[in-house]
């Protein structure tokens, strides 16, 4: 059996006449920038989100620099920042000026520890940047409680976690703002790169919506810094088509990881997910830990399984941030998981015999170990 990591064109099929006749539709009024589609979209998630304003971008990156740049953090200031993210989450802050402080994660739901951001709050401080990693939702009752206590910015980075819950509300309404991705590959993807900013800042809006277009509040009067990070009208009219179908989606993703839980838990070695209990994931990712991860994903590979790492070298190891001045240990549970971290398929579309697939190969590997190495050298 070859299982993909992902499978975008079992979840285009079915609506693929709606996205032909919404793409048809700007086609035939060649509003291709900034046209309705996109008030319309931006409307339409700002309610998904139980939030009052929604800015369409270009990317989760654009969403994520821009919001920081609105609310005034610059040169000078300091962005913390978990560990364990997706470059981009940092890059944010380095695109205002700011320098990023890296925080180590819980070590049991991978998201960044409070406890940890208190301790490296300084006089500097004007932001914090939690990420619902994975589609899974951060701790944002102690993210902002520690906000509070320092009156600092919280923006959610929400790339991963479309429609994800936390106490009841929608993740990227509990911030002062958020962003999200629609890469293709999220659990709501465009047909290309696409993000959005929501918030319940009128000012913050107004101002996003003007960066985004050159500045530009109305044609040729630019009243702020000119960047180019415009929403498509046609990602926006893709997008639209999509977000009818999120819900069901991330309903069905729980439910394929409810049976990877169900397949997996307490397998000597594997250690799976296990998100904060008040918060409903939506999924973006199944990941898993085995201290001999590269062994297991050649075997995975060798029985048609294509898998991912959502992380393998943290930020602080990367070249482009060197300058930050962190070493190797700095974090050690982030570089921990860098090199027990396995991604293994999941979307909606991916079936019960699939699942079963992919764990019986995880077993059949655990029991090609040798006797001394079949318990791993952790385990919960």
């Amino acid at each position: 059996m070859i299982i993909p990591f992902l499978d975008l064109g079992a979840q285009h099929r079915p609506i693929q006449n709606q996205i032909d006749q919404a793409i048809a539709r700007v086609f035939e009024l060649t509003n291709f920038v900034l046209g309705d589609e996109v008030t319309y979209f931006e409307q339409e998630y700002a309610d998904y989100c139980g939030v009052k304003y929604a800015v369409g971008l270009d990317s989760g990156l654009s969403a994520l620099h821009l919001a920081l740049e609105a609310y005034g953090v610059g040169p000078g200031d300091e962005v913390i920042v978990p560990a364990n993210t997706f470059i981009a989450t940092a890059a944010a802050a380095t695109f205002c000026g700011a320098r990023v402080v890296l925080v180590d994660i819980d070590p049991a739901t991978y998201q960044i520890d409070p406890s940890a951001i208190e301790e490296a709050v300084t006089e500097r401080t004007k932001a914090i940047i939690p990420v619902h990693l994975y589609g899974a939702p951060a701790d944002m009752e102690s993210v902002m409680q520690v906000a509070e206590r320092h009156n600092l910015l919280v923006l959610e980075d929400a790339c991963q976690a479309h429609g994800a819950l936390y106490n009841g509300h929608r993740v990227g309404s509990i911030g002062h703002a958020a962003a999200f991705s629609f890469y293709p590959g999220k659990n709501l993807g465009a047909a290309g790169d696409a993000g959005i900013l929501v918030t319940n800042d009128e000012g913050v809006a107004t101002k996003v919506r003007a960066m985004r277009n050159c500045g530009q509040r109305e044609k040729y009067h630019h009243v702020t810094t000119p960047y180019n990070h415009r929403l498509d009208t046609i990602q926006a009219a893709v997008l639209r088509i999509k977000l009818r179908y999120i819900d069901e989606w991330n309903a069905q993703r729980r439910a394929n990881a409810d049976l990877y839980g169900e397949f997996l838990s307490g397998l000597p070695g594997i250690v799976v997910p296990r998100p904060y209990e008040n918060s409903v994931p939506v999924w973006h990712l199944y990941v898993i830990r085995h201290d001999r991860r590269d062994e297991l994903q050649a075997h995975l590979t060798k029985c048609g399984i294509a898998t991912g790492m959502h992380y393998p070298i943290p930020i602080h190891l990367q070249p482009y941030y060197a300058s930050l001045g962190y070493q190797h240990g700095d974090f050690s549970i982030t570089e921990q998981y860098a090199q027990q971290i396995l991604s293994l398929p999941m979307y909606p579309e991916l079936t019960a015999k699939q699942i079963r697939y992919v764990c019986d190969a995880i077993i059949e590997f655990l029991m090609l170990e040798p006797a001394s190495q079949a318990h791993g050298s952790f385990g919960d």
